[in-house]
């Protein structure tokens, strides 16, 4: 069963005014880790989730136009102009992982498809402080089918792909945790379920 992954990171006595320098440090960190140098979309939450955006932009994204997508510290300095202890600042850049193209045909291949992780700061008013069991930072990287493809039969090649985008998720993990400093991460799932356990057990069986 799939489920939604996510990365918590936290930093000692974090003043609102370095959350940008964090934020930015995070975003630059995908380029190097099979993801994309600029930002797609930025969007500030006020109060809770549930209130609606005050700011939204979309500057967009492709390889073939290099003026779409924001560079990850304009689009932070964008967004956090509207600089408050109560919103939520959510960026969505683009990341690659190795899936399963043409699932269910005849003849399915192994492709890198792009996906939108979203990385999102939090500012210790927001949603009733939501940041200390979120994180000051939380990427979420969406579903975490890539990482397990639990609905095919794991054969040596399915394997090696699942292997090498968890180890892109690990070395991406590592990277923004050091360039921004961060002093506490938590890799986590909405069910709970630990990500280790389930890879192990899933690649436990492949000859």
């Amino acid at each position: 069963m799939a489920d939604t992954l996510y990365l918590s990171l936290w930093y000692p006595n974090l003043r609102l005014a370095a959350l940008a320098d964090k934020l930015t440090a995070v975003l630059g960190e995908f380029a190097a880790h099979g993801g994309e140098s600029r930002v797609y979309a930025a969007t500030v939450w006020p109060i809770t989730w549930s209130e609606s955006p005050i700011f939204h932009r979309v500057w967009g994204r492709g390889a073939a136009r290099a003026e779409l997508g924001a560079e990850p510290r304009l689009a932070v300095e964008e967004a956090l102009e509207l600089l408050h202890e109560d919103c939520a600042y959510e960026f969505q850049i683009g990341w690659s992982l190795w899936e399963l193209a043409g699932h269910g045909g005849l003849d399915p291949q192994w492709a890198r498809e792009p996906r939108l992780v979203r990385v999102t700061g939090f500012g210790p008013l927001f949603d009733q402080g939501a940041y200390e069991q979120e994180g000051h930072i939380r990427l979420d990287f969406g579903s975490d089918a890539p990482f397990l493809e639990e609905g095919i039969e794991l054969d040596s090649v399915a394997a090696r792909r699942v292997e090498e985008n968890v180890r892109q998720l690990v070395e991406l993990t590592a990277a923004v945790e050091k360039a921004s400093g961060a002093t506490a991460r938590l890799l986590w799932s909405e069910l709970g379920e630990s990500l280790a356990q389930r890879l192990a057990a899933r690649l436990g069986g492949v000859n």
